[in-house]
Order: C-alpha cells, then structure tokens, then sequence
C-alpha cells in the first residue's frame, strides 16, 4: 500500500508540473478537485515542487519558474551564470559614458562588469551603493567615488534603506546603469527584493538617463516587485541572445537596443 501511494503521489505531482509548464499557473482548489485529494495535499505537493525549484509559489496557486525570478539569489552565485555576456555587456555600457559625466552603477554582477572598464576615463564621478563595486574602484585617481551609506544586504552585498534611499535623493546624475532580475519587454523590471526595488526607484528618478543592462535569460522574468515600465527606460544594453521578438517591441517602444 504505500508503494501505491508514493507511485501515485510521484504521478499526480509530475502531472502538476506538467500543467504548470503548459499554463503557466495553476490554482490549489482546482487541483484539488481535479486529482480528488485534499487541498492539504496539493500544497505539500506544491511545496515539494518549489524546494525543487520546479515551480514557485504564488497566493492561492503557483506558477512557472522558468517565467518568474522567485529566487533571490546570492552575487557570488549570480557571478558564475552568464559570465562571458555580462563582461561584453560591460564593455559596451561603459563605451556610452562621457567624460566628466556622473552615472551611478546599481549593485549587481554585470553593473561590476562596467567598472572594470573605467580605467581609461580622465575623470568621472561614480555613485553606488554596491561593495563590489566600491572594491573595484577604490584607489582609481581617475574616479570621485560616492556611496551614499545604507544598511548592508549580505545576500547582493549592497547598500540599501531609508538612509541610502534619503542620502541618493540629493543628487543628479547624467546615467543611471540598472541592472535587474527579470525583465518582460511589455512591462519592464522587476526584481523579488522590496527594498532593492524602492532604492532602484530613487536611482530611476535622479538619473536624466536610465540604461537598463542584462543578459537576455532575463527576458520573459518576473519577480516580486515592479520597479518601472519601459517609459522611464532610454537604452537596454543585452547580448545576442534577445529575441527578435522582444528587440522589435523594445525599438517600437522608442527604446535602444544595444548588442554586445
């Protein structure tokens, strides 16, 4: 008898995912129904799934992760995914910087890709509130370095909180460099972390240019939080991994895309 049982529950739970995969969400009062078990049931099959990182969890349901940035992860695993794009997408972000500008570089992996490629700048100003960028930069003669303070987030090692968020809001910057977890061409960025989000917000707000730079397995993601549509966006910096689908929608929207 429990044999059975475990067989059927490996089945019912393979043709969860199945379903998920095919809709994109499912609903736990449907399944339940739909496989005659309880809903008790259908959320520890859910949750089962989720520890997998099958599908991830939404109120009432789940959906596909494969679509949705449900993991917040670490910057020493992002550092290891994607590595060769994000360092050409480095290169080409920093080849839109001028001379004497004030840009700020959100924290994040391929925002440290562009710091590596300020060496030949005479001068400029640098605003960030990641730690691994302000590693990269410390000791640059050529660079006047701002970290405008905050509260450590040990998981993106970045500054973040009311007094970060307070402290960027007194300035005014020519380009704001975001990065971002998810991406969806119709919407815009998204990232599962709420306070990472509202400092972002700030960034957007100070910035007279926003430049959105990510490597295309972000498309089609989303998270938690929406950060800002595509209105507040100037240029989109990815490899040649977009979609021309979704290259088409961002230059109808009035965007630049740039292929690195």
């Amino acid at each position: 008898m429990p044999k059975k049982k475990e067989k059927l529950t490996v089945t019912r739970r393979r043709a969860i995912l199945e379903q998920v995969k095919e809709t994109g969400e499912v609903l736990i009062t449907d399944l339940s129904k739909q496989f005659d078990v309880s809903e008790v049931t259908i959320r520890n099959d859910l949750e089962y799934l989720e520890r997998k990182s099958l599908v991830m969890r939404a109120r009432g349901g789940a959906i596909n992760s494969e679509n949705h940035v449900g993991i917040d992860q670490s910057i020493m695993d992002k550092s290891k995914i994607h590595a060769l794009e994000k360092m050409s997408i480095g290169r080409r972000s920093a080849q839109l910087i001028k001379e004497n500008e004030t840009i700020i570089l959100d924290s994040g992996t391929t925002t440290a890709e562009i710091a590596r490629n300020l060496e030949d700048f005479r001068h400029l100003t640098v605003i960030t509130n990641a730690l691994n960028i302000i590693s990269l930069l410390i000791g640059r003669s050529n660079i006047n370095l701002i970290v405008p303070g905050g509260v450590l987030r040990q998981n993106s090692m970045s500054l973040i909180g009311p007094l970060a968020e307070k402290n960027l809001g007194n300035f005014f910057v020519d380009k704001a460099f975001i990065s971002t977890d998810g991406f969806d061409t119709r919407q815009g960025i998204f990232t599962p972390n709420i306070e990472e989000a509202s400092l972002n917000m700030v960034m957007i707000r100070i910035a007279k240019e926003v430049i959105l730079v990510t490597d295309s397995s972000k498309f089609t993601r989303k998270s938690l939080v929406f950060i800002c549509g595509l209105d507040k966006i100037k240029a989109v910096v990815t490899d040649k991994g977009i979609s021309n689908e979704d290259k088409k929608r961002l230059e109808d929207a009035g965007l630049q895309v740039l292929i690195a």
